[in-house]
């Protein structure tokens, strides 16, 4: 037998929350459980508690007024992927949702679980990062471009609850990406915005260190947004990530088939 065992809390409010985690030895928030139910079948965690969010009303909610979109941290990839109040102003974030995982994932994993985990090869921080998001917390408000600071890694505090992501709809938007057969994570994965702020070019699932921006390829669509732009731009291996699945060249040349197939979808 594996000697272990935990506490399941269910908080009835962010405040709730924060208290009954703060009681414990070694606490964890638990959304949708796809990332942390992993973890803890594989042993690599422990915690002694588990503070479930799902059924906190506030962070559940979609805002859309106008252009501005606020998405509560706890709704699920299926509900973004539905919502036809998003997709009639970003429709570009309502695909990448669609295209996360399978059903099962798709009806239990939550925006906010992705992005806290914030995977090398997930979707959702692609998005966050090209559509210049605010991601929002029990504590502060926090500008994608300093959220995302490494493998897994992420401005949050310790014990810092993200309840919501806030952004103001682009002009164009597309993603595109190449899925792992198996996983449905991604390869490599292109998220670009046209707005107000200018042109924002993101890419997950290829950089050894986590998802970034590519300067090169925002610079050629700020000239022309057309796929076409892209054909002389350079993506230099040295940084990305190299695995069984794809050489770093490998993913330097997925990163502009998928940049262009994003712009075309846009």
């Amino acid at each position: 037998m594996y000697p272990y065992s935990t506490t399941y809390h269910r908080a009835s409010s962010v405040e709730d929350a924060g208290k009954l985690l703060s009681g414990a030895a070694d606490g964890k928030y638990v959304a949708g459980g796809q990332t942390l139910v992993a973890t803890l079948k594989q042993r690599l965690a422990q915690p002694s508690d588990l503070v479930d969010l799902r059924h906190v009303p506030a962070l559940k909610t979609i805002s859309v007024e106008g252009r501005a979109v606020t998405i509560g941290a706890a709704v699920t990839h299926a509900e973004v992927a539905g919502s036809a109040a998003i997709r009639a102003v970003c429709p570009a974030i309502c695909h990448l949702a669609s295209l996360i995982g399978d059903p099962h994932v798709r009806h239990l994993g939550t925006i906010g679980g992705s992005i806290a985990n914030d995977d090398p090869a997930a979707d959702y921080p692609a998005a966050m990062l090209g559509l210049g998001a605010t991601i929002v917390t029990d504590r502060r408000e926090i500008a994608a471009d300093d959220f995302f600071v490494g493998l897994f890694e992420t401005a949050l505090d310790e014990d810092e609850i993200i309840t919501a992501v806030r952004f103001t709809a682009p002009e164009r938007a597309g993603y595109a990406k190449f899925a792992n057969p198996a996983s449905r994570f991604a390869m490599t994965g292109v998220f670009v915005s046209k707005g107000a702020a200018g042109v924002r070019v993101a890419v997950t699932g290829a950089g050894s260190g986590g998802v970034f921006r590519h300067e090169g390829l925002e610079a050629a669509l700020a000239g022309d947004w057309s796929p076409g732009a892209l054909a002389g731009v350079n993506v230099d291996p040295t940084d990305l990530m190299s695995d069984l699945h794809a050489t770093a060249e490998y993913r330097a040349n997925l990163v502009k088939v998928m940049a262009k197939r994003a712009v075309a979808a846009s």
